[in-house]
């Protein structure tokens, strides 16, 4: 077994995006400018909260990661981080959330749907890197994502 880095490391990056993606969705809830929009983003506030939760308890159980037989380690390395820097919150997206100018609501759901493809990407990802008895934990937090980017695409065709 290649040990690179810890599988706690990315499950610490995913803890923090499921951290900011609770003041993303915070930020959009209030500056939201019906009841209905308001509710729909902090219900996704919650959902991110409760993933942050599920990734706090597996961050204990996990152990060293195992290094892809397509990659070397720099290569593996380079590609977690690419996935990191280039997700929508670890970017300008949270400090340009554009319901904040002007109520613009599609373009925000347009934001969170991206927001969500990024963590849906990370998460697919990470499933490999936790031990096979923490992958359904992983798996339900893809579900989720998805189901979440379902719900935003069907708001988005309601505006």
């Amino acid at each position: 077994m290649a040990e690179f880095f810890k599988a706690a490391d990315v499950i610490a990056a995913a803890v923090e995006i499921e951290t900011r993606g609770q003041e993303f969705y915070r930020r959009l809830a209030r500056a939201a400018q019906n009841d209905e929009a308001k509710r729909f983003f902090e219900y996704f506030a919650a959902e991110e909260a409760r993933h942050e939760t599920i990734f706090r308890g597996l961050a204990e159980q996990v152990g060293p990661v195992d290094l892809p037989a397509w990659s070397t380690q720099e290569e593996y390395a380079d590609y977690l981080r690419a996935l990191l820097d280039s997700h929508t919150l670890f970017t300008s997206g949270l400090a340009e959330v554009p319901h904040d100018r002007g109520g613009d609501l599609a373009a925000a759901l347009r934001l969170a749907m991206n927001f969500e493809k990024d963590s849906l990407l990370f998460f697919m990802e990470m499933i490999s890197l936790v031990p096979p008895e923490q992958r359904r934990h992983v798996q339900r937090c893809i579900e989720e994502e998805r189901l979440h980017l379902r719900q935003l695409g069907e708001m988005l065709q309601r505006t």
